[in-house]
């Protein structure tokens, strides 16, 4: 069975999205595949998916996030803008490189939503995959453009969290 270009899209209010991704991640791990999982916001090395894919040789993990992102009339702001831009490289080379089947872009949505990163810059990004890849972008906001230029979207709907009944994140579930 010979693999086709593919762009899936997580995206919606509902939680699952990063979890979806990950699980991509391993499936392909599991083939063989190398994976890039880029993460453009998100900045907490103790997490239990940072811990369990430092332990799959074929998953390349990277934080590219500074955590939290301030208001745009923050001074910092603009450090997340230029974390963000770092992040969109660091993508368009792993695309470019050719040396990984599956390049996940994590909260790529949301960094285009808090304006750290332009909307065309990642639907460029989308052009460059090759006939051979598949690109996963997963976060809130996802625009109507990045809708029409994925092959699968998948909106995860919010229904009911613990945490709104004043359940703190737990490990192995949220963290």
């Amino acid at each position: 069975m010979g693999r086709q270009r593919r762009i899936v899209l997580l995206t919606g209010d509902g939680k699952g999205k990063t979890c979806a991704a990950l699980g991509m991640s391993l499936r392909a791990a599991g083939h063989g595949m190398r994976v890039m999982f880029l993460q453009f916001l998100k900045n907490d090395t103790s997490t239990g998916e940072i811990a369990a894919l430092a332990k799959i040789p074929e998953i390349d993990i990277v934080q590219a996030g500074l955590g939290f992102v301030p208001k745009p009339e923050n001074p910092r702001f603009s450090e997340h803008h230029h974390a963000a831009e770092a992040a969109l490289q660091k993508a368009r080379d792993a695309v470019e490189s050719g040396g990984y089947s599956t390049v996940v872009l994590d909260e790529v949505c949301g960094a285009v939503a808090c304006g750290l990163i332009a909307e065309a810059d990642v639907l460029d990004l989308l052009d460059m995959i090759r006939t051979d890849q598949c690109l996963v972008l997963t976060g809130r906001g996802a625009t109507p453009a990045m809708i029409e230029a994925a092959d699968t979207v998948t909106d995860l709907r919010h229904v009911k969290h613990a945490y709104d009944s004043g359940l703190p994140a737990q490990k192995g579930v949220e963290l």
